[in-house]
């Protein structure tokens, strides 16, 4: 890949002295979704699907970013005296903003850059593109400035920052985390409401974890995601007028329904619901990993998804036909819409027997029932962003 870059940016900036090389992964939540933002715990591990960058200082404040994936845009230009959101700046809105939130947070740069990426994660799949842009341009601007000021859960906050307030979108801080801090065979277990975590070994012994693409793109601006977040901000607050409670992920199930009745839209009720089960239902599901219940594991993951249908209506008809014909094959254990949902993913844990049948069955309905192609990749846990050589 290196090569290709290389290439790229010898025809774009005429030659690639003093370039540096970084990857940044995308992530997969093996359950615990919507709850991040809502203070609970949440259980992702970082892909060995990423993005790519070869990058280097300028000597005057341009930046300018090119992307292998987006060549219509052809190279984007802006400035370090104009660090604003612009439509035609398109996906380069996302690293742009990571130069802004360092502003924010006190570190401008005095030059700009040239950065030339590539990378394997579908856009609008629900696989954290947009998080593995951002925290792979954190180290891109860390390295290249030799800047010592943030650590890598400082660039996953920074990333969350920007995305939330420079590209519009209230994602909470899970898919940047897992990508900065995402570590090979492991998933993390995050407890969002401090940031407290640990790795736990993800042995599934003989069976693999098999992301589908249902080719139904979503956009979280665009979509439902923050009237989500604002559905559940509400029923925390009518809940706050009785309970001590700082956030939804404070709460058990029982307590929930005992207080219902101070919520008094049903709408924000079964969104609340769901970020309630679901936290219970990460926690759970990680302690019947420890003890090597896959099992378990599956029939919470298959919870997750009819609660983020039915509660949190975030799923759609494509990822819902996904997942039903997953469910009727022997040797699927456990299946899932992943992601912020509105179309991109569903996730399966599959035994190893059984993956060719899941690819070719599902496969072959999915594009009888909806019309076009459904996409599968057999993914790898692998680490989280780094410079490469």
């Amino acid at each position: 890949m290196k090569e290709t870059l290389t290439t790229k940016f010898i025809e774009l900036f005429g030659d690639a002295d003093n370039t540096e090389f970084f990857f940044s992964p995308g992530r997969v939540n093996l359950i615990g979704e919507h709850t991040d933002y809502n203070g609970g715990h949440v259980f992702p591990c970082a892909l060995t699907l990423g993005t790519y960058a070869l990058a280097r200082k300028r000597s005057d404040k341009k930046m300018h970013f090119y992307s292998l994936n987006l060549t219509n845009f052809g190279v984007v230009e802006a400035s370090l005296d104009d660090l604003t959101n612009k439509k035609e700046y398109g996906w380069a809105n996302y690293p742009l903003g990571i130069v802004w939130a360092f502003k924010e947070r006190g570190v401008e740069l005095e030059t700009g850059f040239d950065m030339v990426i590539w990378g394997n994660i579908p856009n609008g799949s629900g696989l954290s593109s947009s998080a593995s842009l951002e925290v792979l341009t954190g180290l891109v601007l860390t390295n290249l400035f030799d800047i010592h000021t943030f650590n890598m859960i400082d660039l996953a906050l920074i990333g969350q920052q920007s995305e939330n307030n420079f590209n519009g979108c209230n994602c909470g801080i899970m898919d940047q985390f897992a990508v900065a801090m995402g570590k090979k065979d492991h998933a993390i277990f995050l407890d969002t409401s401090d940031l407290s975590f640990e790795y736990a070994p993800v042995v599934l012994d003989d069976a693999k974890i098999i992301i589908t693409n249902s080719k139904v793109k979503h956009s979280l601006v665009d979509s439902k995601y923050n009237d989500r977040r604002q559905e559940c901000a509400d029923a925390l607050a009518a809940l706050q007028t009785k309970l001590d409670i700082k956030t939804l992920g404070d709460l058990d199930l029982d307590t929930f329904e005992a207080n219902v009745e101070l919520i008094d839209d049903p709408v924000k009720v079964r969104r609340a619901r769901h970020a309630v089960a679901e936290n219970q239902r990460t926690i759970e599901a990680v302690k019947a990993l420890k003890e090597g219940n896959i099992s378990h594991f599956g029939e919470l993951m298959n919870q997750s998804h009819i609660s983020l249908r039915d509660d949190y209506e975030v799923s759609c008809d494509e990822i819902d036909i996904l997942v039903d014909l997953a469910w009727a094959i022997p040797g699927v254990v456990g299946s899932r819409i992943t992601g912020g949902g509105f179309g991109g993913c569903t996730v399966s844990i599959v035994k190893t027997d059984a993956v060719d049948t899941f690819i070719e069955t599902v496969g072959a309905k999915y594009l009888e029932k909806v019309g076009h192609e459904a996409e599968f990749y057999t993914v790898d846990i692998g680490n989280g962003a780094c410079k490469l050589d």
